[in-house]
């Protein structure tokens, strides 16, 4: 039984959906717009991610995970593109990183892999993937909302309804 790749599997998928779900709920337009802060964009942010774990993922147990062939400075750099694009783009990296989790067993969990030359457990690399990926995802959630505006659809429990929503999964009654 692989119950831990399973379950860290879930929460890749989960985050993922959530950044699909606010990217979304912004225009063509608005993918490929540099943030106030920091000129980071959508579309940047996506490159980022599908590199990073095009770079992870390729060759999980057996090769560095900073590859050769990877420039991650590029992925940083400003572009316009269309929203196929970006998908395409963003499906790549995700492909890559659920292939590897598919050929994965919960006792290939101690292994050593390496990233950057420092050797990590697989499961310490799935982690530290993880954070890195969610952290990421938070920026594409924050960014998408700030540009929809008023047009906002929450993704998870709307503010002003925290009770409300318990009370539907406890059966409307109080614990």
């Amino acid at each position: 039984m692989n119950a831990l790749i399973k379950s860290i599997e879930d929460e890749y998928r989960r985050y993922k959906t959530l950044a699909e779900r606010a990217l979304e709920q912004v225009s063509d337009s608005q993918l490929s717009l540099p943030s106030p802060s920091d000129d980071l964009s959508l579309a940047v942010i996506c490159w980022h991610i599908s590199g990073n774990l095009r770079s992870r993922f390729t060759e999980f147990l057996t090769t560095d995970g900073e590859k050769p062939w990877r420039h991650r400075d590029e992925e940083f750099e400003g572009r316009t593109v269309s929203r196929a694009e970006l998908m395409a783009k963003w499906e790549q990296g995700w492909a890559v990183l659920f292939d590897a989790l598919g050929a994965l067993t919960d006792a290939q969990l101690n292994d050593t892999v390496t990233v950057r030359g420092q050797a990590l457990r697989v499961h310490e690399a799935l982690h530290r993937s993880l954070a890195h990926t969610s952290y990421h995802v938070g920026q594409i959630v924050f960014l998408s909302k700030a540009l929809s505006g008023e047009g906002w659809t929450s993704l998870t429990i709307p503010r002003g309804q925290s009770d409300a929503f318990t009370q539907r999964l406890a059966g409307g009654g109080k614990s």
